[in-house]
């Protein structure tokens, strides 16, 4: 796992947000939900809609183009979608807020 400083320890305070940021050169929506840090893939498996553009309502991710959601904490769709989001893993640490990413074979290999 490859871990990526995504916000500094001051960001880490203050109100909710949703924002697009990148990570390893992938673009994450990065949620800040009822005091809760969640990241996500950034763009709707449904039609392509930027999930960073949307909002949360009752502990799910809700696409503005079509208004599919998914839940913050499994990435499923709602009952009859069919689908889901990537969610990746996210690290408190003492200097910031870290996203775990999975090392892609082809990086390991050439670099």
């Amino acid at each position: 796992m490859n871990w990526v400083k995504v916000l500094s320890k001051q960001e880490l305070e203050g109100a909710d947000f949703i924002r697009m940021v990148k990570a390893d050169g992938k673009k994450i929506c990065l949620i800040k939900h009822k005091d809760k840090f969640y990241a996500t893939q950034n763009t709707c498996p449904h039609a392509g809609g930027i999930l960073s553009g949307g909002w949360c309502k009752n502990g799910h991710l809700i696409c503005p183009l079509h208004r599919y959601e998914y839940n913050l904490e499994t990435g499923r769709g709602a009952e009859g979608q069919g689908d889901y989001i990537d969610i990746y893993p996210l690290e408190e640490r003492q200097d910031g807020l870290y996203i775990g990413l999975k090392e892609s074979i082809w990086k390991r290999w050439f670099s």
